[in-house]
């Protein structure tokens, strides 16, 4: 990229980076002002718990522990300890690991170096029973289970900060979204990007008109970076000690352990995952979506290399989306690569594409976004032109810091899931059209969650449940 490019783009990575160690800002008011089920006194701790702890999980407590106005309380996991020092997480991960890291993280904020105040369970109901002064939950499970542990704290009136995908299938995001409703809970989306500088920027952008009207959007990742297109390994493998394997398994059908599922190669199987479109469509999608206002899709198509039905996703596929006009708002049709296919490179770029990213191609120009963290209009002389507009978005502190504050009584957080379900909708009827075969055309009908003209696909839309597992809807 040229030097000289640098002057107007605007890292993400920073920017979360910077926000997640700050000290928010709270005012602190009489308990009284707020009061209620769900809610937390600005003049009191939020209490964290969370299910999963994992390599991202593991992520998600650093972050929030940074936070002075979070106490985590107790942490929830189907494995003690695991090995993720090959996976870009490295390290271990786990329970044990979780509880130590939680412990020593405040023992080193006392002045006798010690600390003994984090509870460890295996079972998420068993933790939201027992430890009532719990206030918040981070949920960063496999996506096989995201629903179900979300909603079983939901129902607890407790505000829920989930990773992305928000859910495993469309249905399950329609529920969270109604659910957080009903409950009045504070909530969140684990998509960092939403709560950046950078795509308030970009958003801000396309609403001032700066590419004229946008019918034409492209999206891509370089993931999988898992197997995928696989099939299902037929050796049987010893579960490792500490695992809690019927647990790990979830609402999905029973299968044996075997290492290509756990702890880390998950996501590309079907019944734990999403696969590339799941893992990094609530991302790179994200921003398009918001901008330009998009609803329910009305169709959407796909096509991809060879899988096996019902086992792992493709190594490579190809999802357009079609959305009606919005008002004065074009139609706009949205395409998603993944497995290192992208669009074809722009004439406008001056630097070589990529390679996770999107496009949004307007009537007066163009605008290039990397999931690195830095949108630009191209050609560089277009950017150079652009005489940027009034910053008319909120800011926030940051994405785990703007969920907390949210709990303390904040407007709701930018991700939370009235704006995160209906885009994890969108993104998950990507896997449906993926896995009802190729170049079949689904018609939409949004709000009643129903593919009109293939009966067959609306199986994917809501899954089966393995006997003595339901999705915990009040």
């Amino acid at each position: 990229m040229p030097n000289n490019s640098n002057q107007n783009k605007l890292s993400r990575r920073d920017f979360v980076k910077a926000g997640a160690a700050a000290v928010p800002a709270f005012t602190i008011v009489p308990s009284h002002v707020l009061g209620g089920r769900g809610q937390v006194t600005p003049s009191e701790k939020v209490n964290v718990a969370a299910i999963g702890t994992g390599g991202q999980g593991c992520v998600d407590l650093r972050g929030f522990m940074q936070i002075p106005k979070v106490q985590v309380v107790s942490v929830c996991d189907v494995r003690k300890d695991a090995d993720y020092s090959q996976f870009y997480f490295r390290g271990r991960a786990g329970s044990d690991i979780a509880k130590a890291l939680v412990e020593k993280t405040y023992a080193e904020q006392t002045a006798s170096g010690t600390y003994k105040g984090c509870n460890s369970y295996v079972d998420f109901n068993e933790m939201l029973e027992k430890e009532t002064g719990i206030d918040a939950v981070i949920v960063a499970t496999t996506d096989n289970l995201h629903a179900v542990a979300s909603l079983a704290a939901i129902g607890r009136g407790k505000h829920v900060y989930c990773e992305k995908p928000l859910t495993h299938d469309v249905y399950e995001a329609r529920m969270m979204t109604e659910a957080a409703r009903k409950h009045g809970v504070k909530t969140q989306m684990g998509n960092h990007a939403h709560s950046s500088e950078y795509m308030r920027l970009l958003v801000e952008w396309v609403r001032d008109g700066a590419i004229g009207d946008i019918t034409e959007v492209h999206c891509w990742t370089n993931r999988p970076i898992w197997p995928q297109g696989i099939p299902r390994p037929k050796e049987e493998m010893p579960v490792p000690e500490g695992l809690d394997w019927d647990r790990w398994i979830g609402p999905a059908p029973f299968r044996t352990y075997h290492s290509s599922y756990a702890p880390f190669n998950w996501r590309g199987w079907w019944h734990f995952g999403t696969g590339a479109l799941g893992d990094m469509g609530c991302h790179i999608m994200d921003m398009p979506v918001w901008a330009l206002e998009l609803g329910h899709p009305i169709a959407v198509e796909a096509s991809s290399t060879p899988f096996q039905q019902n086992e792992s996703a493709p190594a490579g596929s190809i999802v357009t989306y079609d959305f009606p006009a919005r008002g004065s708002k074009p139609p706009v049709r949205l395409t998603w690569y993944d497995g290192g296919l992208t669009p074809p490179k722009p004439k406008e770029l001056e630097w070589r594409m990529p390679g996770t990213g999107s496009l949004m191609v307007g009537s007066k120009g163009k605008i290039l976004a990397e999931e690195s963290g830095s949108g630009r209009l191209i050609p560089e002389a277009a950017m150079k032109a652009y005489k940027r507009p009034p910053k008319t978005i909120k800011r926030v502190s940051g994405h785990y810091s703007d969920f907390v504050e949210a709990c303390l009584g904040g407007d709701e957080a930018s991700s939370n899931f009235s704006v995160a379900g209906p885009l994890t909708e969108i993104v998950l009827l990507g896997n449906v059209a993926i896995q009802s075969g190729k170049n079949v055309r689904l018609e939409w009908d949004g709000p009643n969650l129903s593919v009109t003209n293939v009966p067959d696909a609306n199986k994917l839309i809501r899954r089966a449940y393995r006997q003595g597992w339901t999705l915990p809807v009040s």
